[in-house]
């Protein structure tokens, strides 16, 4: 059981004569609303101060850590605080944690507060408001700026969850034996306090009522589900600390995979989806009536929403205010109408005209081409697949002249190329040559159900072979 110090006692029975609601049994305050008691500062202490009731955080590189009278220790807890961060700023709250004189604190957890931080000093920090920094990022603003937010952090065990108001954004349970490569090593759950971090002069971040319940050293926690670190565990890890987005951003709730296996999913391998919604004719969605209803299902879910733009007469069937409404659009060149009128899609073999295999490779970049010089898309998604009676003479059919033409109207068009797990394509040349051409890429997978969404395995080969990083991916921002 944690310590309770003398210090923080008398702040909870302060607290409760103001707040009676508060439970002076089970919380304690630590802050009182006017002073710093209580909190240390390592390296600049004037980087932090008391406005309006709330801590407030500018300056240079600065951590406050909650000490208590010096026993402030906490293993098993709740704790809540409210954010509040202006516009580009940059910060974190961490948990078992521990004073250290200087430098980021290299114990523990950092809970991250960083809703819309621009590229600062060459680096865009694209782990965003609500991560467990470097281990279960997340890729999406949530949170305005000058917005005031509770953010709420639950340890139990091995298992951490952090909430944004009441969207739980992280679930991650630590394997017996986590993998930390590195500068990374003490990232870790064991004990410690709290901190409060002050980033940069161009970032200023406010809290206010910061709490803590401490539960028991031992708790009867249920069994969550055990991620398999193996190699491309460790690579998703080793992207995420190097900032590298690691989303999948062409999945589709079908086949039997429901909203809640996609959470579940992702709260364990560490990718953070997009789902899509197939949108076009012939499709259950058509209208604009059709996409609102489904955004309103999907509000407040910790996922991108994206509009997969089917056939070619998406573009007249939807309003431009109601494609506004998803995080990034999408399509793909696998159907069109071929040079005879006849309606083509490459996957399905009878509508598949193939009398020439160089004729049908030439029509297919130029359709290609004219989807990526006249769509609204973020996206070219299965880019380069081939129908099945010719897939197998990719390599050949596929020349560079013909990818250099899709890769330019792409780079033209400032449209990411995804990087299909599912079909695996494009190739490696194909991605080496978008990446030498300034190409933007995305990760996807295009599932079938619930069997086959996997772990992005193709992907992640491409990525680890063509030496991508974080400033070669294409992450949706909010509008």
């Amino acid at each position: 059981m944690k310590r309770l110090s003398l210090y923080a006692s008398l702040l909870a029975m302060a607290l409760l004569a103001s707040s009676p609601a508060l439970d002076a049994q089970e919380w304690i305050s630590l802050f009182d609303g006017k002073t710093l008691n209580g909190w240390k500062a390592n390296e600049d202490p004037a980087c932090f101060s008391v406005v309006d009731g709330a801590i407030k955080a500018n300056g240079d590189r600065c951590h406050l850590f909650y000490v208590g009278d010096g026993e402030a220790d906490f293993k098993n807890f709740e704790f809540e605080a409210e954010v509040m961060a202006e516009p580009g700023a940059n910060s974190g709250i961490f948990i078992h944690t521990r004073f250290q004189e200087s430098g980021w604190p290299n114990q523990g957890y950092e809970v991250q507060v960083d809703n819309s931080q621009p590229l600062h000093n060459g680096y865009k920090e694209l782990k965003k408001t609500g991560s467990l920094y470097g281990i279960r990022n997340v890729y999406k603003q949530f949170i305005a700026d000058n917005e005031w937010f509770k953010l709420r952090v639950v340890v139990k065990g091995k298992q951490v969850q952090i909430d944004l108001n009441s969207m739980r954004v992280v679930d991650y349970t630590e394997p017996e034996t986590p993998y930390r490569p590195g500068h990374t090593a003490q990232w870790v759950l064991s004990h410690g306090t709290f901190a409060l971090q002050s980033h940069d002069p161009d970032s200023t971040v406010y809290f206010k009522n910061l709490r803590v319940k401490p539960l028991p050293d031992t708790l009867d926690i249920p069994a969550a589900p055990q991620a398999n670190v193996d190699d491309i565990y460790k690579q998703i890890i080793e992207l995420g600390i190097q900032n590298f987005p690691v989303l999948d951003l062409h999945s589709h709730l079908k086949g039997e995979l429901t909203l809640a296996d996609l959470l579940e999913k992702s709260y364990k391998d560490g990718i953070f989806y997009g789902v899509a919604l197939n949108c076009g004719k012939g499709f259950p969605t058509e209208t604009d009536e059709g996409i609102q209803k489904y955004m309103a299902e999907m509000k407040d879910q910790p996922l991108f929403i994206g509009m997969q733009a089917e056939g070619r007469e998406w573009v007249d069937m939807f309003s431009k205010e109601t494609i506004a409404l998803f995080d990034y659009v999408f399509t793909d060149s696998m159907t069109f109408f071929d040079n005879q009128g006849r309606r083509t899609r490459l996957w399905i073999p009878e509508e598949v005209y193939i009398d020439d295999k160089q004729q049908f490779m030439d029509m297919l970049v130029e359709k290609t081409v004219e989807i990526l010089n006249t769509e609204p898309i973020n996206i070219y998604v299965n880019p380069t697949f081939l129908p099945e009676v010719i897939a197998a003479e990719y390599d050949h059919l596929w020349t560079e002249a013909r990818m250099q033409k899709v890769i330019d109207a792409a780079v033209k068009n400032h449209i990411a190329i995804e990087i299909n797990s599912r079909f695996q394509v494009p190739s490696v040349a194909f991605v080496k040559l978008a990446k030498q051409a300034g190409c933007k890429f995305t990760l996807g997978t295009n599932n079938g159900g619930k069997d086959d969404l996997g772990r992005l395995e193709y992907s992640l080969q491409v990525v680890k072979e063509c030496k991508l990083g974080w400033s070669d991916m294409y992450v949706p921002e909010k509008k």
